[in-house]
């Protein structure tokens, strides 16, 4: 852009060593979009060449100093003007003086470490990228270029599954079963559901992936919830008795790992949602959370700085959640919406004391876990009858 007769007068480009042959990841832009940028891992060396050419042959560029930057930054959207850098790298190129011709830079930023992995969500950007900047009395030439990064885990030692019996007061008994607890990013979710009591009709049952991404601290935290898949498992009212499986690969989706309080700035969880509806158009869900990772992939890792780098997925999870999916299958009771009203309960009597024996027996002193009714999801609730 030209501003009273000045403008760039030069013309900057950043060239990565053997960007040809590296891989690339895409990556989803602010405003919604995908481009592919040259995917790096924690450790790797980022090195090339900075070629700068002036606009007009034989003229002159005078400069204050190149510097170029390697730098890790968080982005607020509702604090666009404060950026949080947690990485930040500067190496000289050139010193004060006059350019006269085309010039080409080398540089090489070594072993660099990348913690985390880039990201950009409803409320939130991480990027990694290198910035040239030609220093000038009135105005600074400044090229960007943008890198993925991609953090890996090793597989975890303990996966346990999630076992937990639900219901619906006294009128839907039900136990569901994930084959595990985290799952890397091409993985298959693999479970089933078991009736134990079964004494409302009910239309269909699916299961939904959420993404619930929570950003800032304190009256600034915004939380904001994805639905990233959802699956129908059963149409039609099941009997006592019925088991269903569940098959859900995770391949297809547009997953991130887990991540958790990334530089005390924001949280990435994902959740697998049980929910039903009955013939009346009433709701229940269950939430359950689950951990992703990114896995190792051998072929490409022979680099000791890559491995090094390499995350140990059981320092990411918080201990408690390993030891509560150790504990066998808990039962609890589904609860109402608080504005709702509840005229399903049949009878008072314990109706696990005439159930079925289930896959998994469960302690009789334990209390079964609740389910959530969705407030507002039907016409017939009993509050809008006339």
């Amino acid at each position: 852009m030209s501003f009273f007769g000045f403008g760039q007068s030069a013309e900057i480009e950043i060239y990565l060593d053997g960007q040809e042959s590296r891989k690339t990841a895409e990556v989803k832009t602010e405003d919604g979009k995908k481009e592919r940028l040259l995917l790096y891992y924690d450790g790797e060396t980022v090195s090339g060449k900075v070629n700068i050419s002036l606009k007009k042959p034989g003229s002159k560029l005078e400069h204050q100093g190149i510097k170029i930057e390697f730098i890790g930054q968080i982005e607020m959207f509702y604090d666009r003007g404060n950026h949080h850098e947690f990485i930040s790298l500067v190496k000289e190129l050139a010193r004060p003086g006059d350019m006269i011709a085309h010039t080409s830079y080398p540089f090489e930023f070594s072993c660099v470490e990348k913690p985390f992995e880039v990201y950009t969500g409803a409320n939130v950007r991480l990027r990694y990228y290198l910035k040239v900047t030609i220093i000038r009395r009135l105005a600074d030439i400044v090229k960007e270029l943008d890198i993925a990064v991609h953090t890996l885990s090793s597989y975890p030692e303990m996966n346990n599954s999630i076992k937990m019996e639900v219901g619906i007061e006294d009128c839907l008994h039900i136990e569901f079963e994930y084959n595990k607890s985290k799952y890397h990013l091409k993985d298959v979710i693999v479970g089933k559901i078991y009736f134990l009591l079964v004494r409302i009709k009910i239309k269909h049952m699916e299961i939904a992936i959420i993404k619930k991404e929570t950003t800032g601290t304190g009256p600034n935290t915004f939380t904001e919830n994805e639905t990233i898949a959802k699956y129908e498992i059963m149409d039609g009212a099941p009997v006592r008795g019925e088991s269903i499986p569940i098959r859900v690969f995770l391949a297809g989706y547009e997953l991130t790992p887990t991540m958790r309080d990334i530089n005390k700035k924001f949280s990435v969880r994902y959740f697998l949602n049980l929910v039903l509806m009955d013939t009346e158009d009433r709701r229940y869900f269950k939430q359950q959370e689950i951990t992703l990772w990114r896995k190792v992939r051998k072929p490409n890792l022979q680099s000791p700085a890559i491995l090094a780098g390499t995350q140990t997925l059981e320092n990411t999870a918080p201990q408690e959640d390993d030891q509560e999916k150790t504990e066998p299958a808990q039962k609890e009771d589904f609860l109402r919406a608080p504005n709702s009203q509840s005229n399903d309960k049949l009878n008072a009597s314990d109706p696990f004391d005439q159930r079925i024996s289930s896959p998994t027996e469960s302690p009789p002193e334990s209390q079964i876990q609740n389910m959530t009714r969705e407030a507002g999801d039907g016409q017939n609730d009993p509050e809008n009858t006339e």
